[in-house]
């Protein structure tokens, strides 16, 4: 059976299909953002990937618990993000577009989290530990993407929020993984 070639050439006049239908430019706000949300994305599988690998530590093993459905939720941010303004209301909370509930549970993990250790009370050298580092890269990719989603997904859309509140979260997970921070004056 012969299968379909991965590539279609549709994009090669610069331009990209958006779910819902409608094409914009590669370079307009909708792909930028989402662009930026799939590296985010990607950041996190390596962290995830660091994680499993690590079976010696306790908390390496909780850290893939507690990203995977987060990950998954990117892909219901990405969807909301590819979707034309005015196709919008075709979207599904929670299944192709952001609930305030997504980032209510987020806020729940990072509460839970910030009572298990010592926050630091300076800036911190990162790569303390390898999942930490991951964690650390990726809450910078995710801050990115909020600030390009600022255009792409303007209120009452919960994509910007939601990226906040993953940033706090991720740096959260990276302080809780390490366990004690490095503080930056000792560098």
């Amino acid at each position: 059976m012969a299968r379909e070639p991965i590539y279609t050439r549709d994009g090669d006049d610069g331009t990209t299909g958006l779910f819902y239908g409608g094409r914009v430019p590669k370079d307009s706000a909708l792909p930028r953002a989402y662009g930026t949300v799939d590296e985010a994305q990607a950041v996190l599988g390596l962290a995830r990937s660091a994680a499993v690998n690590n079976t010696s530590d306790a908390r390496s093993q909780e850290v893939v618990t507690m990203l995977e459905p987060f990950m998954r939720d990117l892909w219901v941010l990405m969807a909301e993000l590819a979707t034309l303004p005015e196709n919008r209301h075709k979207l599904v909370p929670e299944k192709s577009c952001v609930s305030a509930e997504m980032v209510t549970k987020m806020e729940q993990l990072i509460d839970q989290l910030d009572t298990q250790f010592e926050h630091p009370t300076e800036f911190v050298v990162p790569g303390e530990h390898p999942v930490s580092a991951w964690l650390d890269l990726a809450r910078t990719v995710v801050r990115r993407a909020e600030r390009h989603s600022l255009a792409a997904a303007p209120s009452p859309s919960h994509v910007v929020p939601y990226l906040n509140r993953m940033s706090d979260l991720l740096w959260t997970m990276a302080r809780w993984q390490e366990g004690t921070s490095r503080p930056v004056r000792s560098v």
